[in-house]
């Protein structure tokens, strides 16, 4: 029965296709996301959390979170500390911030793809505040166009 097995974990939260939620979401274990969230999605940066975002998935706001999954909507950003997959519906319209990144035949991003090779985050890019923004540079030799 649920919660008998010790071994197992159950921290998955689903968010159904006929549900809405306003406001920001702060996660620590696996979001499934069918329906649609108006607000931003943020997780420790030391957590395992794992946002998942199905064909019927819309984020209207930010994803922190060390693996991404989208094979929905995003409008906006996502920072992605460990691993992003966009799926063959995946339609974001913002800028993908990664370390690894997998994409497949048909994923659209209306946006900049942005390779972090850094192990950690740079301080405050997922403490949850939301308003925290990565400003990246270019080397001096590639400034002057």
């Amino acid at each position: 029965m649920w919660g008998n097995d010790k071994n197992v974990k159950h921290d998955i939260t689903i968010i159904s296709n006929n549900s809405e939620v306003v406001g920001d979401l702060k996660v620590k274990g696996e979001l499934h996301l069918d329906g649609k969230i108006t607000g931003n999605i943020l997780a420790e940066d030391d957590s395992a959390a794992v946002v998942k975002i199905s064909d019927k998935g819309i984020i209207e706001g930010e994803i922190k979170a060390p693996k991404v999954i989208v094979n929905g909507t995003v409008k906006g950003d996502i920072y992605s500390s460990e691993h992003i997959e966009l799926a063959q519906k995946a339609n974001v319209e913002g800028d993908v911030h990664y370390k690894m990144m997998e994409m497949v035949l048909g994923a659209r991003v209306n946006g900049k793809l942005l390779h972090r090779d850094d192990a950690k985050p740079k301080k405050g890019l997922f403490s949850g505040k939301g308003n925290d923004k990565t400003v990246l540079s270019l080397p001096e030799s590639q400034n002057n166009t």
